[in-house]
């Protein structure tokens, strides 16, 4: 580990990886859960979203549902090709993790698969997930309906979730990979711009008397905004609606519902041909005719994936301040089985 500035912090791979580990040791996570949580995240940072790696960390430790009881994950309801499973009040990172690999299982065995989660909390990046799905050569969607943090057009107050959506495509080589939220700005970077002292962009939040702001203490008091205005309200609205298929109405509060669906390709294409037809589809996207200026049109996914293989080779880098909250939570690491 070598310092970067006065405010940024080199580490290595192994180096980030230990420290994770220790860290969600501390927090309570037995080996096998501390490593599915220190994979999640740590495949974030790789893939540049600093927010979602080790700092998401922190915001596991201060949220106060990691101190109420968990339980056993089970299925509330399954056939073939779906389950609803109850969370236990587990990280959502750990709960989707299990649904994901049910999923996949369904699914290469059925051709299809619907999967959803409720009674758990703070899921990570979706493309996690479908990107897993779509390296087993399925095709994934993953859906989110969350706690209240965006305001409607028009309104001052929150009223539905940041609602992420997300999809992988296998094709030739990496699989396509989109990941994007339905509001103007993610809910989990609030607290990282806030512990950093950031502002937040123009047009993205709300403060408690419903007047813009660029302050994410502000924001957190007050509202996100859609992400293109109307269209992002309504997209947002719809994921909301999954996630009451996936169980929302069935936690006290009423918010947290994750999807996961999962289908083979051969249902109504061969593989090959699919693999290679999209990966066609997107080289001619690749190719059109660039602005003046521009180096390359690039596709979704992209950059993360370059972003992971240069990373896996130099290490990764992130805040001093975040490097020393997650070294003073790991030196109180409890032993665990």
């Amino acid at each position: 580990m070598t310092a970067v500035d006065a405010q940024r912090i080199h580490l290595s791979v192994d180096a980030a990886r230990e420290l994770a580990r220790a860290a969600l040791r501390a927090l309570g996570y037995d080996t096998h859960q501390s490593e599915l949580l220190c994979e999640h995240m740590l495949d974030a940072a790789l893939c540049g979203y600093e927010y979602s790696g080790l700092p998401k960390i922190l915001q596991i430790a201060a949220n106060p549902k990691r101190k109420q009881p968990t339980t056993p994950m089970r299925d509330i309801y399954a056939t073939p090709v779906s389950a609803l499973i109850d969370g236990g009040n587990h990280s959502g990172m750990l709960a989707m993790h299990h649904a994901t690999d049910r999923a996949i299982a369904m699914a290469l065995a059925h051709g299809f698969a619907l999967v959803g989660v409720t009674n758990s909390w703070m899921s990570g990046r979706s493309a996690y997930y479908v990107e897993r799905i779509a390296r087993s050569e399925l095709i994934g969607i993953h859906t989110v309906g969350s706690a209240s943090l965006v305001a409607p057009p028009g309104a001052s107050r929150p009223a539905y979730g940041t609602n992420p959506m997300a999809f992988g495509f296998p094709k030739e080589g990496d699989p396509l990979v989109i990941d994007v939220s339905t509001a103007a700005f993610p809910g989990t970077e609030l607290d990282f711009y806030q512990l950093l002292g950031l502002p937040l962009p123009a047009g993205v939040a709300l403060d408690a008397q419903g007047q813009p702001t660029t302050d994410p203490q502000a924001a957190k008091q007050g509202a996100l905004l859609p992400f293109g205005g109307h269209k992002g309200y309504a997209l947002g609205l719809a994921m909301q609606a999954l996630g009451v298929l996936a169980g929302s109405g069935l936690n006290a509060a009423k918010d947290y519902g994750y999807l996961i669906i999962a289908m083979r390709p051969d249902l109504l294409l061969p593989l090959a041909d699919f693999k290679r037809d999209l990966s066609e589809q997107l080289a001619r996207i690749k190719a059109v005719p660039r602005q003046e200026g521009v180096t390359e049109i690039r596709l979704p996914s992209e950059k993360s994936f370059n972003s992971r293989e240069r990373a896996m080779r130099e290490g990764i880098r992130i805040d001093r301040l975040v490097h020393t909250r997650l070294l003073a939570l790991a030196a109180h690491q409890t032993v665990q089985p």
